[in-house]
């Protein structure tokens, strides 16, 4: 049985706008909220999920960030990446040596100045073998373009 988080971004928390949606459409997605800098926000991760596996992510910005982190260091817990607007742009983010296999959908903005396709996208490419990009008319907070997201499908897939 697969387990599903979201991981918000770094000046949000899990009851944020995506947060919210979640916890009013589907309650099942887990929703915690972190703190401090990326090493310590992976250690919280990591207490939290324990021995489980058939991971799901969903994280927006930094928590796409911690997403793609946690799952090149466990590759084997995670089943399934859904990126938005992923900080792949931080400085100290390289990918990996081996592309990881999972399915993992990834959507930015075609106007996101904080995480800019131009630089998040090569990234991504290199850190994905299994990867679809959704470049949609949008900013770095995909207002427009979350809730059109088809989330039962997306939450099944």
């Amino acid at each position: 049985m697969s387990t599903t988080f979201f991981l918000h971004g770094l000046d949000s928390s899990g009851k944020g706008t995506k947060g919210s949606y979640f916890a009013n459409h589907f309650p099942e997605v887990l929703r915690p909220d972190f703190h401090g800098d990326l090493e310590e926000r992976l250690a919280q991760l990591t207490g939290l999920i324990a021995d489980r596996s058939d991971l799901r992510f969903i994280g927006t910005s930094f928590g796409g960030l911690m997403a793609t982190c946690h799952a090149i260091r466990n590759p084997a817990a995670v089943s399934r990446l859904i990126l938005l607007a992923p900080a792949l742009n931080y400085a100290d983010f390289q990918p990996p040596a081996t592309r990881l296999s999972q399915p993992t959908l990834l959507v930015i903005g075609d106007g996101d100045t904080v995480t800019p396709p131009a630089l998040v996208l090569p990234k991504a490419e290199a850190t994905f073998a299994d990867l679809e990009v959704r470049v949609v008319a949008d900013d770095h907070l995909l207002r427009l373009a979350f809730p059109l997201l088809d989330w039962p499908t997306l939450l099944r897939g």
